[in-house]
Formats: C-alpha cells, structure tokens, sequence
C-alpha cells in the first residue's frame, strides 16, 4: 500500500520525499487496512421485550463509506426501523452493523440491503426497513460537481404497505 501511495503522489506531479509528503504514504496504508479491516465487534445482543407491537427506529446512523466506481467516500445518514419479535436488539448493535457494510467499497443501494439482511438476520424479524440518504463525493467532486442528497430504502414486511408502520418511519426520516 505504502508503494502504491508513493507512486501515486508521484504520477500526480508530487515528490513523496518532500518535507509534508515524507509519512503520507504510511498514513495512507495505515487509514485503508483500517477501513477495510472494521471489526464491528458483537451485533447480536437482544433483551426481552414486555410490550408487544411496537415498532423500534433508530435514526441519523452516520456512516462513511468508498463509492466502488470512483473509491471516493460518501457518507449516508441511516434509519434502521423493525417490529421485535419477544426481543429487541441492543441499541448500538445497529451503528454496528450499518458500519460493517459501509466499511468496504459499496453503493448506496446494497449497503442498505445489506443492513436490511443482517438486521432481519439477527433479530428474526421480517419486518424491516432500512432507509439511507447520502452524499456522495464521486458527484460533488467531479463529473457534474454539484453536491445533492440521495434517497434509497429498502421496505419488508409490514413497511412494505402504505400503512401505519411506514407512515411513521417516513414522518421520522424526512420531518415536516
């Protein structure tokens, strides 16, 4: 990683061994085997749940990610929404796994698959939706250069119908 770094810095017209260049490559090698190698630790603790038909949201998950097309970052802001079934998963198990998908080159479209499989994976619930609005930098800074927001979700189970359900993970992602 460290000579593809160098290299890099020299076919961009730098010299890698200038006075502010002389760790770069070090640090570059150092921040992709940390991206790359997210250990997201245990996303599996659950805890009974006493009431039955509630629906669990857990909004604004802040995640950064590598476009595969470009390999520059977007970052997405992430609603994770699910009805527990006699349990419920604990609260940062979701950072955790919306980090774990993000951590690796990915698209807006299959990251919240992913999350969306793996949520309904550990909880056992199959009713989930993941929604994710994201800026990426492969658009704001380059090709057209203007930065927007994208929207993509995923619905399953009772989100899937314009109901109840839905109608309020839509009014808690985008409020009024």
């Amino acid at each position: 990683m460290e000579d593809i770094a160098r290299q890099l810095l020299v076919e961009i017209g730098e010299d890698p061994d200038r006075d502010g260049l002389k760790e770069t490559p070090s640090r570059f090698a150092r921040w992709w085997r940390e991206f790359s190698n997210y250990d997201a630790g245990d996303t599996t603790t659950r805890f009974p749940v006493s009431t039955s038909g509630q629906v669990v949201i857990v909004s604004e998950i802040q995640v950064w990610s590598l476009c595969e097309h470009h390999l520059l970052p977007f970052n997405c802001s992430v609603t994770i929404a699910y009805k527990p079934l006699g349990e419920v998963l604990g609260l940062s198990k979701f950072a955790r796994i919306a980090h774990r998908h993000a951590h690796r080159l990915q698209v807006q479209e299959r990251l919240i698959q992913d999350i969306a499989d793996e949520i309904g994976a550990v909880t056992g619930s199959p009713d989930v939706a993941v929604v994710a609005q994201g800026e990426h930098l492969c658009m704001s800074m380059r090709g057209i250069r203007t930065p927007a927001r994208m929207t993509s979700s995923v619905f399953r189970g009772i989100f899937e119908e314009y109901g109840p359900a839905r109608q309020e993970l839509i009014a808690i992602t985008f409020p009024g």
